[in-house]
């Protein structure tokens, strides 16, 4: 929180400081004058410029939480650059103006004491207003970029607290400062962090869609940095450097930096101290006057109306801009989570399709959970919610149970109060799944996997005999038998390890290709086999294979199976499938491409069949679906299948390529849900 603070708490001190200088000098003015009288209008013109100020900021702040995720970033990055030009012109400004700020102000003082009270309330409003609006849109930005309010507002109210004591000294004339020092260095420390805003608005640009560039990252130094050590937070928050950062906010914040800084310097050395103002005549002669019509016109309205006026119109006219003017997108509503708090801002939603977006306001990157508080059924979720990030999260709400459950990394699970919603039951949730629920399925897909893998040792040994023996026709019915039992154990290749890439990989991407030394396997020997290369420059590639299926045979029981890849696979074994053996991609010229995707197909019902007990109490209407796809597309294989030769894809005819394309794609839909349906979820 406190390194959010810093920025808030300079740019409250320097525009406090300023703003109450103005104020003393008119207070000051209007004693020396005789005119004590008129102090309430002055005091009137300053709260309607805090009035119109808060009222600016709650704009801002409304209107962006009703936007979408989209085009908050967009807003923001726009009103961040915009602070940034009004900040670059005040410290030029104030840095130009500080000598002569009195003289200029006592000025308007003595023509306004001569005036009705209404222009001594606008003369002070209009010198404390410019402050106030540039304050509010710069704590907006700064807060946003922080992702919490509490730092940037608690800083900017110290600031603003030790600039009302300065304002005080110098008033009563206790205290002394070099007026024109001090806006120059605060100004240079602006000027920096002005810069990191800039850049922070320029990536919420890129963000929002409004400028290109969202992914071209000229500095990327997330794996070497931690962001959440105290030195990142502290140099994020204080200049809004990420480790992160595209080329245009580097471009944005080194050009900003370079420009900005080398003028404001350049004026600095250049400024010449202002010459003496002559001396003025004293007003005391035309404050009685006014202050008798001040009196006079104080009997015609009640002393309260005007203060109350000034305060309200900007409330009135800034709630009507929030409930009137402000898009609002249809079902989408602003949920904020964080480590303490899950789902603040959260009501019972109407039935029906909602778009509720999210807004992280902790410190922690957390996974979101639309759940049913009684099941812990999860409706809908976020995965990997940074902090003072806003995404869109849709689910369908129908009759039921309702709440957030957030789990923020490394933290303790936080979950809302529930709400409930009337009609008719219709949305879908899912139950989550625990690894201990896919420990029983994860340990019967193993054991099928080695008895797999002992059938492709005794395979690949004969596979070598046949070749040592220089029979290179068993040879090749040996290939193909043992190769389909080693698709058939597809769901296992990510546990492989390098073992897989030994025993089945192609020669895509190698220096020397089907020559490569580093092309072994199945796939090498294949290309021996089909291409008329002689038993003896086969022996060695039947040999390595038979020892590496037995080291893959030695090695799985003590290679790490993740139970979480198992609901993955049943849908990557076809999509690969579709990728290589249904292109031809993945010959090497046995034209066998058929069988191994029915292999393919036989280990993707294997997996389904251990899988079957959550997908059934899950998605009871799945299997169903799945088995009839699986059937088509196993008739439209056999159809290929004619004793132990199989046609290769090449031979296919349009239609039946495109049927057996269509087939897959449709049994790929169907096994899409699977990966949702058993994702180990935090929310159990």
């Amino acid at each position: 929180m406190w390194d959010d603070a810093f920025p808030s708490f300079l740019i409250g001190l320097r525009e406090g400081l300023e703003g109450g200088l103005i104020v003393s000098i008119l207070v000051a003015t209007l004693v020396r004058a005789g005119a004590k009288s008129r102090l309430p209008q002055v005091w009137t013109g300053v709260l309607a410029a805090i009035a119109l100020a808060m009222s600016f900021g709650a704009v801002l702040t409304f209107t962006a939480a009703s936007l979408s995720a989209t085009a908050q970033e967009a807003f923001g990055g726009a009103l961040s650059v915009v602070a940034v030009a009004f900040v670059t012109a005040m410290v030029f400004w104030m840095r130009r103006s500080a000598r002569s700020l009195s003289g200029e102000i006592k000025e308007k003082v003595t023509g306004a004491l001569g005036m009705g009270a209404g222009v001594l309330i606008l003369t002070s409003f209009l010198a404390v207003g410019r402050e106030g609006l540039e304050t509010a849109l710069f704590l907006w930005t700064t807060a946003r970029a922080a992702g919490e309010s509490v730092g940037p507002l608690t800083g900017a109210g110290i600031g603003l607290v030790l600039a009302a004591g300065l304002c005080w000294g110098l008033y009563r004339r206790v205290l002394k400062i070099n007026l024109t020092k001090f806006f120059t260095a605060t100004g240079a420390v602006l000027i920096v962090i002005a810069a990191g805003v800039l850049g922070y608005g320029l990536r919420d640009l890129q963000e929002g869609g409004a400028l290109p560039g969202k992914a071209a990252y000229a500095v990327d130094l997330g794996g070497s940095v931690d962001a959440g050590a105290w030195y990142s937070t502290l140099v994020q928050g204080v200049l809004n450097l990420t480790p992160t950062m595209t080329w245009l906010q580097v471009i944005g914040y080194a050009g900003y930096l370079a420009v900005v800084m080398t003028l404001f310097v350049r004026g600095v050395r250049t400024t010449k101290p202002a010459p003496a103002a002559p001396p003025r005549a004293t007003t005391s002669e035309a404050g009685t006057p006014a202050a008798s019509r001040t009196r006079a016109s104080s009997r015609t309205r009640p002393a309260w109306v005007v203060p109350v006026a000034v305060v309200a119109v900007p409330a009135v006219v800034a709630g009507l801009v929030v409930a009137l003017g402000r898009p609002k997108p249809a079902g989408a509503r602003t949920v904020a989570v964080s480590e303490t708090e899950c789902g603040k801002g959260f009501t019972a939603p109407r039935p029906g399709r909602q778009t509720f977006q999210m807004r992280n306001t902790g410190s922690k990157t957390s996974e979101v959970y639309l759940i049913d508080p009684a099941t812990n059924a999860v409706y809908g979720e976020i995965e990997g919610l940074a902090p003072g990030t806003t995404r869109d999260l849709v689910a369908t709400v129908a009759g039921g149970s309702y709440a957030w459950r957030c789990v923020p990394t490394g933290g303790t699970a936080v979950t809302s109060r529930a709400v409930r919603v009337g009609g008719g039951a219709g949305a879908t949730a899912v139950v989550p799944v625990s690894e201990q629920d896919l420990a029983t399925p994860l340990e019967e897909y193993q054991r099928y996997v080695e008895r797999g893998l002992a059938t492709l040792v005794a395979q690949t040994g004969r596979l070598n005999a046949d070749i040592q023996g220089g029979d290179l026709t068993a040879a090749r019915t040996d290939w193909l038998t043992a190769h389909r039992t080693y698709s058939s154990l597809g769901a296992a290749y990510g546990t492989f390890e390098d073992f897989d890439r030994k025993i089945n990989g192609r020669p895509d991407g190698l220096p020397g290709g089907v020559d490569d030394r580093g092309f072994t396997g199945f796939h090498r020997i294949e290309y021996g086999l089909w291409h008329g290369q002689s038993a003896d420059r086969l022996e060695a590639p039947a040999q390595q294979l038979a020892a590496d299926a037995a080291g893959l045979l030695k090695a799985f029981p003590t290679q790490a199976f993740d139970p979480g890849d198992l609901p993955l696979r049943a849908h990557e074994i076809l999509e690969n499938t579709l990728q290589f053996e249904l292109t031809g991609q993945a010959d090497q010229g046995s034209g066998t491409e058929l069988a191994t995707a029915d292999a393919n197909l036989a280990g993707t019902q294997e997996l389904l069949t251990v899988l079957e007990p959550l997908l059934t109490s899950r998605a009871p209407h799945l299997l169903p679906a799945v088995d009839a796809g699986t059937a088509r597309l196993r008739g439209l294989l056999d159809a290929a299948h004619h004793g132990n030769a199989w046609t290769p894809v090449n031979r296919l005819d349009a239609l039946t390529r495109a049927r057996l394309d269509g087939a897959t794609g449709q049994l790929l839909e169907d096994l899409a849900p699977v990966p949702d349906l058993l994702e180990i979820r935090k929310s159990a």
